[in-house]
């Protein structure tokens, strides 16, 4: 039995499970998943693990390092991580049709899984607050472009009154 190392993503964060034959750990930078923060999305990163069934996992050690981008993104890039992690794992120490059988029911659990986010953030550009936004057009007119105006509404009107 040898152990697989997999990388999960999203957005800037990059997290990688090293899985290794064990005893059914489960560690995050070196201190036990149950302290993931925040607490609200803790199960995000558990999902793999409750799809997949414990019992798969009494016998693997999985070690996660994750780096980059923010809270949410890490989470996500953790479950991706542990989902191939296990794939993986299965693939190369067990038998193929055990570790498509995984992949079937983690894919349909959830895609994002197993396949990567392509999303990114888009630059910034001139001109806005953002990569989209732009300044609001505002038309100016001069007073005698309102006098104008106004002098030949009141033509109509009395045009129309007669």
């Amino acid at each position: 039995m040898s152990a697989v190392q997999t990388f999960g993503k999203k957005k800037t964060a990059t997290a990688v499970a090293h899985v290794t034959p064990g005893r059914g750990l489960v560690r995050l930078n070196g201190s036990p998943i149950s302290l993931v923060e925040p607490i609200v999305l803790r199960y995000k990163v558990y999902e793999p693990i409750l799809v997949v069934g414990p019992e798969k996992l009494a016998n693997l050690d999985i070690r996660l390092r994750v780096k980059g981008g923010g809270h949410v993104s890490q989470l996500y890039a953790l479950r991706q991580a542990i989902a191939k992690g296990i794939v993986a794992f299965y693939a190369k120490n067990e038998d193929a049709a055990s570790a498509l059988e995984l992949k079937k029911t983690l894919i349909a659990y959830d895609r994002s899984l197993l396949v990567a986010d392509p999303r990114r953030m888009e630059p910034k550009k001139f001109g806005g607050r953002g990569a989209r936004s732009r300044r609001q057009k505002v038309s100016h007119h001069s007073p005698a472009e309102i006098i104008i105006v106004g002098n030949m509404l009141t033509f109509y009107l009395a045009f129309f009154i007669i």
